[in-house]
């Protein structure tokens, strides 16, 4: 016997939990299906803490997108009673001609972004516990910080449920047939039709979507946290996240929360995984030495061997940026793919947006540099 639902949602990460809530926030019969728990980390949205920023130097067709994400996660702390996001700023350094520098400006330029220009001398003293090579450009977004990642995806479930979205966990997802009569997906549990589908599925979009061929790789990614010598990264001494575009790659951490260690990670590279079910989440010797090198050579108050560490999974498109589309088939069908690296700052909005696509097939949001036709044109 197969059960019908209205408006079916297939993964609860950041993007799905989101979707969830703006489904059910409109009044709709809406159910929500996740693999794993609430807030796992079996993914790509948890590790604790994620950058969230205006100054946009990825590309500037972001930044409208951020500035409702920033609204969308203020209601959802007054929705949900809690605290998600800490307005602590980012300082970004890199080269004054790198794409990370010229792109924070962009962003000021385009969009007003507010972006302070520290000169040598003050980022000494506002930014101790760093060695900021002479020749680097420093900026600070004071608008800038972090969300608390995985309650964020708690707090999107929760209200959800409190709107009336049934959600469903620990079931596995066998099968998804589209045509352009019917959606059909098979758990390990049950069959369901649904009048409109949201796939936000991370790591196991390829599978769900195999007819698409989305261009989507998937890299294991290794987060860590250091511990500190002296006490100078710490949140509570009014310390923010950092950026650093150096010559061997691109690093970011955030403020000691416990004022034991630092959590920080390279956000390029990392093995291209086969089975995101069967990622290794092992330290390696291996996995060490590039950030353990860029703390030695930058943050001279953190021991430069991790204490302990996390795996998450990237996502990723080509060209960096997120895949946000209909299914060609059935325009009931919405899916958002290769977010990682990058996408959880947009959980709020994201959702919204695929919310807006499944109820009424477009929305007000810019993100038509964001359609699957770009891979075929």
């Amino acid at each position: 016997m197969k059960q019908h639902v209205d408006f079916l949602v297939l993964g609860l990460g950041g993007i799905g939990s989101s979707a969830l809530y703006h489904l059910s926030k409109r009044g709709l019969d809406v159910l929500g299906l996740e693999q794993y728990g609430i807030a796992h980390d079996l993914g790509s949205s948890h590790g604790e803490t994620r950058i969230i920023r205006k100054a946009y130097f990825e590309h500037p067709n972001y930044i409208p997108l951020l500035q409702r994400a920033y609204e969308l996660w203020k209601e959802l702390e007054q929705d949900s009673g809690q605290s998600l996001f800490n307005q602590c700023g980012l300082m970004v350094a890199g080269p004054t001609d790198g794409a990370v520098i010229r792109g924070v400006h962009l962003a000021e330029e385009l969009y007003g972004v507010e972006v302070e220009s520290v000169s040598p001398a003050d980022a000494l003293e506002r930014f101790p516990g760093f060695r900021i090579p002479e020749s680097f450009e420093v900026t600070h977004e004071p608008e800038a910080g972090f969300l608390h990642v995985e309650d964020c995806v708690r707090a999107h479930l929760e209200c959800a449920q409190a709107q009336g979205a049934a959600v469903c966990l620990n079931e596995q997802i066998h099968a998804v047939k589209v045509s352009d009569r019917s959606i059909e997906v098979t758990t390990d549990q049950r069959q369901l039709t649904a009048t409109s589908l949201i796939v936000t599925t991370g790591a196991w979009s390829s599978g769900c979507l195999s007819e698409l061929q989305l261009p989507l790789e998937v890299v294991r990614k290794v987060l860590f946290w250091n511990p500190v010598r002296e006490p100078v990264y710490n949140l509570d001494a009014g310390r923010g996240s950092f950026f650093f575009d150096m010559p061997e790659g691109e690093f970011y951490g955030f403020p000691s929360l416990d004022g034991a260690s630092v959590k920080l990670a390279e956000h390029a590279g990392g093995e291209i995984v086969g089975d995101p079910s069967q990622i290794d989440r092992a330290l390696h010797e291996s996995d060490v030495p590039r950030v353990s090198h860029f703390v030695e050579e930058v943050m001279p108050a953190l021991e430069s061997q991790p204490v302990r560490h996390a795996v998450c999974m990237y996502t990723r498109t080509p060209d960096g940026h997120f895949i946000v589309d209909h299914h060609p088939a059935n325009r009931s069908v919405v899916y958002g793919a290769g977010f990682s690296g990058h996408g959880f700052k947009f959980a709020s909005v994201m959702g919204e947006i695929l919310a807006d696509l499944a109820t009424t097939g477009a929305t007000s949001l810019p993100i038509e540099f964001l359609s699957a036709r770009r891979f075929s044109e």
